[in-house]
């Protein structure tokens, strides 16, 4: 089995929070945004991240990113831990790791051209790329994502969202990166532009050989490009396995919740599904639930949850979760005897 491209052990981000109203000399609250998360992404592999809002996931993106420093834990890329690199090993692992964000119009300079904005990143990095070989290297990739090379000198305003988000895929991946991490790349976009990007995003990874990490809430759309996903809820990781057996085996309560969430078109066996019933909001991160985070909604929770973190167990080979009453909810054999009662 080859070496992971990428390994997150333990990975913890903390943020200080100034308390509202309170003395300047008061000290900041600490808000943990990532807690303990551990993972590792195979090359050429695609990891789906999915959870609520405020659960972690982009800020877990921009972690393994460099943009926001890690308190705990180790980031390892390519062999090289995050922490120890150089400048000059920081600035490679940033042309080695590319990102694509969430809202398409907001991630582009309004004043830009279309070929500055995709060029922007290659001249940064190789600042004497001949002008020639720039527009070469910018025409291949609008190809690439569909765009036409005759819209280079066009602006963003003139383009539409799923036009605008194909942009910035291109200019993530001129620099032909290794790991391209996609931070909920279609929740902006129509259904059916969602379907393109993300058909367009699964062919450029199979033919640039890319690593992805593709970050979702709608779980629907992360196991259509997923190979495996991880389920996160308030910073930590609940339940992590190959897309197939996650989304038709899931044994994590959340993550049950999760697939219940997602509206199946056929009454039929929207009518038989199993919901778990989950109470509550989300609660805050500046002051999680003692013990396991989710106890307070959990519908399987027990006195106990509260007394510890509960380990990652791996009740099947590869399949591994964050709750020791875990149980499989079995969502195909649902749907079968829901579709042999009607017939």
């Amino acid at each position: 089995m080859s070496a992971p491209l990428l390994s997150c052990r333990d990975l913890s981000v903390t943020f200080d929070v100034n308390r509202r109203g309170a003395w300047p000399w008061t000290p900041p609250m600490k808000l943990r945004a990532v807690s303990d998360v551990s993972f590792d992404l195979a090359p050429g592999e695609c990891l789906g991240v999915v959870g609520e809002s405020g659960s972690g996931k982009s800020t877990l993106a921009r972690a393994i990113v460099g943009t926001v420093p890690t308190s705990g834990g180790r980031i390892v890329f390519d062999g090289t831990e995050l922490s120890s690199m150089s400048p000059r090993e920081r600035r490679r692992h940033r042309k080695g790791v590319q990102m694509v964000f969430q809202d398409p119009l907001a991630a582009l300079n309004p004043r830009m051209p279309v070929g500055d904005i995709i060029a922007e990143p290659l001249l940064t990095h190789h600042p004497d790329t001949p002008k020639k070989e720039v527009k070469a290297r910018v025409q291949e990739m609008m190809e690439r994502v569909g765009l036409l090379p005759n819209l280079i000198n066009r602006y963003p305003h003139e383009f539409s969202g799923g036009q605008c988000q194909r942009i910035g895929i291109a200019r993530a991946l001129v620099l032909k990166p290794r790991l391209l991490i996609c931070d909920e790349p279609v929740s902006a976009l129509d259904v059916s532009v969602q379907a393109q990007v993300v058909n367009l995003l699964k062919e450029l990874q199979r033919d640039m050989g890319l690593s992805m990490i593709f970050i979702a809430h709608d779980l629907s759309v992360v196991k259509h490009i997923s190979d495996r996903i991880v389920v996160m809820y308030l910073g930590r990781l609940m339940e992590e396995a190959a897309s197939r057996p996650l989304t038709t085996r899931p044994r994590h309560p959340y993550t049950q919740a999760l697939i219940a969430s997602v509206p199946i078109p056929d009454p039929v066996l929207e009518k038989a599904r199993v919901r778990p019933i989950i109470s509550g909001e989300l609660p805050s991160p500046l002051n999680p639930p003692s013990g396991c985070v989710f106890r307070t909604r959990c519908p399987k929770a027990r006195p106990d949850c509260a007394e510890g973190i509960p380990p990652m167990l791996e009740p099947e080979p590869g399949h591994f979760v964050a709750c020791p009453y875990n149980e499989v909810q079995d969502v195909l054999a649902v749907a079968d005897e829901a579709r042999e009662k009607v017939t």
